[in-house]
């Protein structure tokens, strides 16, 4: 009698440690995002434009893609602090529904952006028109330095399931810098020229899992400003590795795209007292420097 006692009340403490604890998330108004993270290979005849919208979701969902009225870069080249040319390039959706925008191939002439202006002095301004409301960026494109070498290591961080990479490059004596690394497997890392300015410099990375022999992992290094590399800095610290860096924004997170429609001065993008109302994402065009590490 006392084993079945005993197993009536093991069966009650089961059902009531089953119980349902409903989780409440705020439930907050969609926003638009903006990922437009431009890589520039300087060997190639024309910059890789392509922008990606989406609306931002809840806690627990990825983003939707969303479709804009239009998409528009505007580039303007500077002397002595005035425009003395201005260029456009129309964007067009890139299959219906999908929220990938790049240069329109069906617009009377050729809207792709040519690498060899990049030594000008430019400023480009990205404008989209999205639901009635109309969002701008500016940025400048900012360059990098290649890779030395990348080499496997064979140190641990925390325990035996993790690869190292070593990582070489040297940095440009003539100007502050500040680097994106892209390790693959939305993995980054940012750092600035501070303690090694115009030096080669060398640092290990940590991946925390083992590969198989003959894995090829990419890895990227881009330039960026001093605004991108703050924002990158951010955004790192709060997003988890397997979604994408524009994929669940996981706070509200600013950078550099604002909603211009009810401004009425240009120059002051946040005259309108409105200071909850603005997008997510960021517009940059960096160089990227590549190179392919091999496993062991």
């Amino acid at each position: 009698m006392k084993k079945y006692i005993y197993l009536i009340a093991v069966f009650v403490l089961n059902i009531a440690c089953e119980d349902v604890i409903d989780v409440e998330v705020p439930n907050v108004e969609p926003r638009l995002v903006v990922d437009a993270l431009i890589r520039v290979d300087i060997d190639e005849p024309f910059i890789p434009v392509e922008v990606k919208l989406s609306l931002s979701s809840d806690f627990f969902n990825d983003n939707s893609p969303t479709s804009a009225e239009s998409v528009l870069i505007q580039y303007d080249e500077y002397e002595d602090g005035i425009i003395i040319n201005s260029f456009f390039s129309n964007l067009a959706e890139l299959d219906p529904g999908s929220g990938i925008y790049t240069p329109d191939p069906n617009f009377s002439s050729d809207q792709r952006i040519p690498t060899s202006i990049l030594n000008r002095n430019l400023v480009f301004n990205l404008l989209i028109r999205h639901e009635g409301r109309l969002y701008l960026a500016t940025t400048k494109y900012v360059p990098s330095v290649p890779i030395d070498s990348i080499v496997q290591g064979d140190g641990t961080l925390f325990n035996d399931d993790e690869t190292e990479v070593v990582v070489t490059f040297t940095d440009d004596p003539e100007r502050d810098s500040f680097y994106l690394f892209d390790f693959s497997f939305s993995e980054f890392l940012v750092t600035e020229d501070e303690f090694y300015k115009g030096q080669q410099f060398s640092f290990s990375y940590f991946y925390d899992q083992l590969f198989e022999p003959d894995t090829e992992i990419e890895i990227g290094l881009m330039g960026a400003d001093k605004t991108f590399f703050n924002y990158m800095d951010l955004l790192i610290e709060q997003t988890t590795n397997d979604a994408g860096i524009f994929a669940t924004p996981v706070a509200t997170v600013r950078g550099n795209v604002f909603d211009i429609t009810d401004i009425d001065n240009i120059d002051l993008l946040d005259n309108v007292e409105q200071p909850d109302v603005f997008p997510l994402g960021y517009f940059a065009i960096v160089q990227e420097y590549k190179d392919t590490l091999v496993i062991q």
